[in-house]
């Protein structure tokens, strides 16, 4: 029963795939929906294998941008959180302004953004570091917070200099929140860099989806949505296995 339980968590992910593409495939069948408003997931593959070569040369456009995002965004995140932590008047004065950040909407900054950084990568990025700037922020900072005290009291004892306090032990205590705050990023980082494309951009994912779509080639839309749902999910298991293995005491915390 075991090794069968084993196997099946090795093929899960193949298995739910293939009972949405049945669904997929079934919704087609039986509401006759034309091709221009939801194409048959056959279509879709045919396409996905056709155009595979202009697929990937966006998509590796799409990868850097959110790549680049994650690296930025998680290094900003990191570092105001440190200083949310240790500069309570600082704190003040940032904590209303993350939050007022999050209540705009990216679409609303998505054009500034375009004319202030250009249809280049630059606004992409901008995007990306933006949207997950506040989740690994106050994830990170939920983290320091909430160091259990006998710990800091028995270093404080011992004489440890508060950098190695923050080193040895605040910052391994923050790690398993921050790394939820690393997979919320992960997750919804795609969500900047094709928002960015779409608005204006000459390459990309999204800028693939926005001109298919237009030109009512639907099934090349759901292909490019394909790619960059596989890639986002790659992304994501990824981060989370490395995170596993290099926060292997997380578990025991929790």
């Amino acid at each position: 029963m075991k090794k069968f339980l084993q196997i099946f968590s090795l093929i899960r992910p193949l298995v739910i795939l293939l009972g949405l593409f049945g669904l997929w495939w079934l919704c087609t069948q039986l509401f006759s929906l034309p091709h221009y408003i939801l194409p048959p997931p056959e279509s879709v593959v045919a396409r996905l294998f056709s155009h595979f070569s202009l697929l990937w040369q966006h998509a590796q456009i799409t990868l850097l941008e959110i790549l680049i995002g994650l690296l930025l965004g998680c290094s900003f995140g990191l570092f105001t959180a440190l200083l949310l932590y240790f500069s309570r008047t600082l704190s003040h004065f940032l904590l209303p302004i993350l939050v007022i950040s999050q209540a705009i909407p990216v679409f609303a900054i998505a054009p500034l953004l375009v004319l202030w950084f250009g249809y280049g990568l630059a606004s992409k990025i901008v995007m990306t570091v933006l949207i997950i700037f506040f989740p690994v922020t106050a994830a990170c900072f939920d983290g320091l917070r909430h160091t259990p005290k006998n710990w800091l009291d028995l270093a404080k004892t011992l004489g440890v200099s508060p950098l190695r306090i923050l080193l040895k032990v605040q910052l391994p205590a923050a790690l398993p929140a921050l790394a939820s705050g690393l997979r919320i990023a992960v997750s919804i980082a795609p969500i900047g860099a094709v928002v960015g494309e779409w608005v204006g951009s000459s390459e990309g994912l999204g800028y693939l989806m926005l001109h298919a779509n237009a030109r009512m080639q639907v099934d090349l839309m759901f292909a490019a949505l394909f790619m960059l749902v596989i890639m986002t999910l790659c992304l994501y298991f990824s981060a989370d296995l490395l995170l596993r293995r290099v926060i292997p005491w997380a578990r025991e915390l929790r």
